[in-house]
């Protein structure tokens, strides 16, 4: 079939209705597997990390002395006068009850009263193979209706640990309905006020809603037959992901089909035309964002290996159903989907629709491009110096939601009364004939406030150690690192070290090294995609290295509210990486959505009326494009979960930096400054007129004008 053909089938007076079918076929299956993406996430942290890791290693290990798919539960009752007699026999009455309810394994430690006599602990443990990562949420549940059935007078009770966590963050993400709702609701009203139509929105907002559950069934199948690995947080950036991305495939084909049009009067023949001017756009706008994506599959750290993929597929599916889908339905549609506005044949003579307000900011800066290009770039430089603030060492259990859930409140009480390490140990694994040698060796370790009896079985022994500080905090890391160090001088011992503690420490390291692997090459890969779209190599660089600038200056400004607006306490380990590449793969789309208009106007006009006339043009469509995706990614803050918040601040602050600034701004007056060195070396190079000034080159009132 010719690619002609294939361009014309989603808007053709038969072919419209064979896309149609087609994906009322295809939605079927999808909505019945989309349903079933949660029973393949793997949300624990351990399982996030390669299988080469220490930590990793030391579960295989410390399987044999105690089931390894277990997650401590730290019930405290805490009472400020001092616990009573009657709290602590409280306390032992819900330990004998905690062993009925289901998912508990084993006898819970304790109850054991703290130094002070203000509080009392008992760890429970909870099976994750039994229950799954959503039955823990159920467990602690269970546990804090045991110990709240006191009519009111009995002690403080919480339930923290890393399974009051997993609890808190599990009723955090809410199933995922909640924010699909608040991220289509934002579309909704965004789309409103672009359109002005009360019926047209719905067209987009169908259609990403198809792409989205299409694409949470190709990874239902991917996750259940190919390995990959996707988790919470993979599900709600998958979902801001396809629906603002998918939403500006859909503002960008719609902008350029009601030009259409006016020029048109058959709309089968606009959508043709529509879907061949703007389908490049589009398709390089998803291939960079795809590709970038996909580049994550080379990072150590498993959770970002399914998320790159994962997010492709969102993009790719979101591609397919904006040109396919959203084409046959606005054609079937007619011109009426456009009320009260509707686009009339003929109604604009050629030449309108250049002034605005875009063409009056081409105007402006086309009187000093140099100036303003450098002006503009040594702001956003300024504000990149924020980044050395930035504290992306991983976050604390109690730090990881913006609010004070029941295992943050438990956690500061825990902290107060007792070591903050005790009911989470690091762990040692060993050979047994080394056993108390490695004790010996752990118990000098800074930060370690005591070491068990090791525990023999076979030829391997287990040692555990009680930290000094919170298991999830820096300090506990640190002490991890010098109690590797210390285990591994023991000789002959093949001591490892594992635990809550050490799979953070490990996590962290990972997405370091991730960051200096995998960013050099996203750049590359950005560079050449933009290189095949343009052929030429000085476009490229100078896109490139704007949106290398704005990502600076938007982690600069976000470091900096995050900690004296926010007041968060930092910033998870993997939030660089991700925050480079969405932001690096959706800035550079606003830049080609531009300059692939710049490009269309220099072959007919020059490139001095081209970067004038593309600004003019593509202006509304494209802010309105970043203020749908903004949009989109700020309803991640209605998630009670500081990496949710941080992100979507991060990419909602920087999309729309270089929607409105870097695209507008530096962008429109480097390609006024540049001229025609733009395309080199492309045939556009040799025949576009001359630079800024030169004759050839009509001046900035003649294109206001249209002439």
């Amino acid at each position: 079939m010719r690619a002609g053909t294939l361009v014309s089938l989603p808007g053709g007076r038969v072919g419209k209705w064979v896309v149609l079918a087609l994906w009322a076929v295809l939605l079927v299956p999808a909505l019945m597997l989309a349903g079933r993406l949660g029973e393949v996430e793997q949300n624990d942290n351990s399982a996030w990390l390669p299988g080469d890791a220490e930590s990793t290693r030391v579960v295989e290990r410390v399987a044999r002395f105690r089931p390894a798919d277990t997650v401590p539960a730290i019930v405290v009752y805490d009472r400020p006068g001092g616990v009573t007699a009657a709290d602590l026999a409280k306390a032992r009455a819900d330990a004998e009850a905690f062993r009925t309810v289901d998912g508990v394994e084993g006898a819970p430690q304790g109850p054991v009263r703290s130094a002070d006599g203000r509080a009392i602990q008992t760890v429970v443990q909870v099976h994750k193979d039994r229950t799954g990562w959503e039955g823990i949420g159920r467990v602690v549940d269970a546990l804090t209706e045991v110990g709240e059935t006191d009519g009111g007078g009995g002690p403080g009770f919480h339930v923290t640990g890393p399974a009051g966590q997993a609890a808190d963050s599990i009723k955090a993400f809410g199933g995922g309905g909640g924010l699909t709702a608040i991220t289509a609701s934002v579309v909704v009203l965004i789309l409103l006020l672009t359109y002005r139509s009360p019926v047209l929105p719905l067209l987009p907002l169908l259609t990403a809603g198809a792409a989205l559950v299409t694409s949470e069934a190709v990874i239902y199948v991917l996750a259940r037959n190919a390995g990959l690995t996707v988790n919470k947080q993979t599900g709600f950036i998958l979902t801001v992901l396809v629906f603002g991305a998918a939403t500006d495939y859909a503002l960008l084909l719609t902008s350029r089909y009601r030009e259409e049009l006016r020029r048109h009067e058959d709309r089968h023949e606009a959508m043709e035309r529509a879907l061949r001017r703007s389908g490049p756009a589009i398709v390089a706008s998803a291939a960079t964002v795809a590709v970038s994506l996909t580049l994550l599959t080379l990072a150590s750290l498993n959770s970002t290996q399914g998320l790159g993929p994962a997010c492709a597929v969102g993009v790719l599916v979101g591609l397919l159903a904006m040109t396919t889908l959203m084409p046959a339905l606005l054609v079937v549609c007619g011109r009426w989907i456009f009320w009260p506005t509707t686009p009339s044949y003929d109604a604009t003579p050629a030449g309108a629709g250049a002034g605005g307000v875009w063409a009056r900011v081409g105007a402006a800066v086309s009187g000093r491009p140099r100036l303003v290009w450098a002006g503009t770039a040594l702001v956003l430089g300024a504000m990149t110096l924020g980044m050395f603030t930035l504290r992306a060492d991983g976050l604390a259990g109690k730090d990881q939601f913006t609010g004070r859930p029941q295992s943050a409140v438990g956690e500061e009480i825990r902290a107060r009364h007792f070591p903050a390490g005790s009911g989470d140990p690091v762990l040692v694994v060993a050979r047994a004939d080394a056993a108390q040698e490695v004790r010996s060796a752990l118990s000098g370790v800074p930060g370690v406030a005591r070491v068990a009896a090791p525990v023999v079985k076979g030829g391997e022994a287990l040692v555990a150690g009680e930290l000094r500080d919170d298991p999830s905090s820096t300090a506990a890391m640190r002490a991890v690192e010098r109690a590797r160090a210390a285990v591994h001088e023991v000789e002959g011992g093949r001591a490892q070290v594992g635990g809550t503690t050490a799979v953070l420490l490990d996590t962290r390291e990972a997405a370091d090294r991730d960051s200096v692997v995998i960013i050099p090459i996203v750049l590359v890969a950005v560079f050449l995609v933009l290189a095949l779209l343009l052929r030429a190599v000085v476009a490229p660089l100078l896109l490139m290295a704007t949106v290398v600038l704005s990502f600076g200056a938007a982690m600069g400004v976000s470091a900096l509210v995050f900690e004296h607006v926010f007041h968060f306490a930092g910033e998870e380990a993997s939030f660089p990486l991700l925050a480079f590449v969405f932001l690096v793969a959706l800035g550079i789309d606003y830049n080609i959505f531009l300059v692939t208009r710049v490009r269309e106007e220099a072959v007919r006009h020059g490139t001095r009326r081209g970067a004038l006339t593309g600004l003019s043009a593509t202006g509304g469509v494209i802010t309105s494009a970043g203020v749908v995706l903004a949009g989109t990614f700020a309803a991640m803050a209605s998630l009670p979960l500081v990496f949710a918040a941080e992100l979507g601040f991060a990419v909602a602050f920087g999309v729309l930096l270089d929607t409105l600034v870097v695209r507008s701004v530096l962008v429109t007056a480097l390609t006024l400054d540049v001229g025609r060195w733009m395309w080199w070396p492309s045939g556009l190079f040799h025949r576009t007129g001359g630079r800024l000034g030169e004759p050839s080159e009509p001046a900035p009132e003649a294109v206001l004008r249209g002439g």
